[in-house]
């Protein structure tokens, strides 16, 4: 029973440890995304001078955030009682997501296990995330000595169905840009104000979204069907809108990012900090001696 319930409280970190990293975000595809906006600005009259402002500031800083390869980020997520944390560096050169980030997780599913408030390192390929557990899980049987979970993307989308394949589409097909197009995709956006992120002053906009919206615009590579039970599944859980706020710096560059939101399981808040663009980042898949795969530890 105890590594039975290891098992399942590895899965349900999985999806804690997604939006810590703040890769939900959900954008439009590239090609066209100056469309949206477009369509926004022309129906804005001539007196509506700051929504045309704030749509043209953000249409640049996404083009100058997707001309970006890479970024330290650091962040929090909030679902109902479950709190995540993370920090590390991601790439997405070559379309999908490489990362290697340090994750911190706490109540919720975890809640009294030992991975509760553990810091665990976390890494992210173009097929998959990795996940080392530690010590303790190693020593159960299901473990059988090995350290790290490996969530395959694949395997995700067979078992969890539309939510699987649209965690599979969204770590493939993502960066910090599609935030940003995001919300001029909606061509409901606002500016709130220059703040101050990290030392560095930025300007903050603010646009609200609907959630079944959200799914439509990510989805590059999910199937009507797909999308269609997807969209079921957000309307079930209550969500029905979400609120993005973007900070850009004044070399047009996203800083930070805020979503949140409530639906039935309460009110859930992301925050991610975007910093050192152009790092380095090297990730290597663990040794396959010292990997599980977490279908073989869920209970």
């Amino acid at each position: 029973m105890r590594t039975a319930r290891l098992g399942i409280r590895a899965a349900a970190l999985a999806g804690g440890i997604v939006m810590a990293v703040g890769l939900t975000a959900c954008g439009s595809d590239k090609e066209g995304d100056d469309k949206p906006a477009d369509k926004a600005k022309d129906s804005t009259n001539s007196s509506d001078v700051a929504p045309r402002g704030a749509l043209a500031a953000l249409k640049l800083a996404s083009q100058r955030t997707d001309e970006q390869d890479s970024a330290k980020v650091e962040g929090s997520t909030v679902i109902g009682e479950a709190r995540t944390t993370m920090s590390g560096e991601m790439d997405w050169s070559t379309g999908g997501i490489r990362a290697r980030m340090d994750v911190t997780q706490s109540g919720g599913a975890v809640q009294g296990s030992p991975m509760d408030g553990k810091a665990m390192p976390a890494l992210y390929t173009a097929d998959a995330m990795y996940m080392n557990l530690g010590d303790q899980f190693a020593a159960t049987p299901q473990a059988s000595g090995a350290h790290w979970v490996k969530y395959d993307y694949d395997v995700l989308a067979q078992k969890a169905g539309p939510a699987g394949a649209f965690l599979k589409d969204t770590m493939q097909n993502n960066n910090p840009a599609r935030s940003v197009q995001l919300v001029l995709a909606t061509g409901e956006v606002k500016a709130v104000g220059e703040e101050t992120v990290k030392g560095v002053k930025a300007t903050r906009y603010s646009g609200t979204v609907k959630v079944a919206d959200l799914a439509k615009l990510q989805s590059k590579d999910l199937t009507a069907e797909e999308l269609s039970s997807l969209q079921k599944q957000l309307e079930q859980s209550g969500t029905e809108t979400e609120t993005i706020d973007l900070w850009i710096d004044e070399n047009n560059l996203l800083v930070k990012k805020r979503e949140y939101g409530e639906n039935n399981n309460g009110k859930f808040d992301s925050t991610v900090f975007y910093t050192d663009y152009g790092v380095d980042v090297s990730v290597e898949e663990p040794p396959a001696s010292d990997t599980v795969n977490f279908e073989e530890i869920q209970g």
